[in-house]
């Protein structure tokens, strides 16, 4: 029975995955794909991570108000990451603060899964929708988002089956 998370993905993709769960292979995986985690490990650092695609791919999009890990978010049970808009009125002034949060177990992944997360958190900014354009704009931001994707549901299944310290 293929993995709740691989389910739209082809059978050859859905039987490597259960072969890498048998063996317990998830965490080799990683170790061989990318050899470190990346360095961002401070709200900080995340924030002018997040703030530099943001300048460099949505020029036309507010600035982050703030970028965090968020320690209650659990990879399993809720989202990976969240984006928030909030429009606060003071009179006739209207300030509007743009937020992401992303889980603190993508502390310790390799930078590109936590890339692919922030792209996909960032592209809300423009399309509020899971649309054709929104992946598009993934894809613009990350030439190869879906391949990262797929990377990052590995990550996450690492993390269920084996805890995320076979990858540190």
């Amino acid at each position: 029975m293929p993995h709740p998370y691989f389910l739209h993905y082809s059978e050859e993709v859905q039987a490597q995955v259960t072969q890498l769960i048998e063996h317990k292979k998830l965490g080799t995986f990683f170790k061989s794909r990318y050899p470190e985690p990346h360095q961002i490990k401070n709200d900080k650092l995340l924030y002018e991570y997040v703030e530099g695609l943001r300048q460099q791919y949505l020029k036309n999009t507010p600035r982050v108000s703030q970028a965090k890990f968020e320690k209650r978010h659990n990879m399993v049970v809720n989202t990976l990451g969240t984006h928030t808009f909030k429009t606060t009125r003071h009179g006739h002034k209207h300030k509007t603060s743009h937020q992401i949060h992303i889980a603190a177990q993508l502390k310790y992944s390799p930078e590109a899964i936590l890339r692919a997360l922030v792209v996909h958190e960032l592209a809300h900014f423009k399309e509020k929708d899971h649309n054709k354009a929104f992946y598009k704009l993934c894809q613009h931001m990350e030439p190869s988002y879906h391949q990262l994707e797929l990377e990052l549901r590995l990550f996450i299944l690492m993390c269920e089956t084996e805890g995320n310290t076979n990858y540190i």
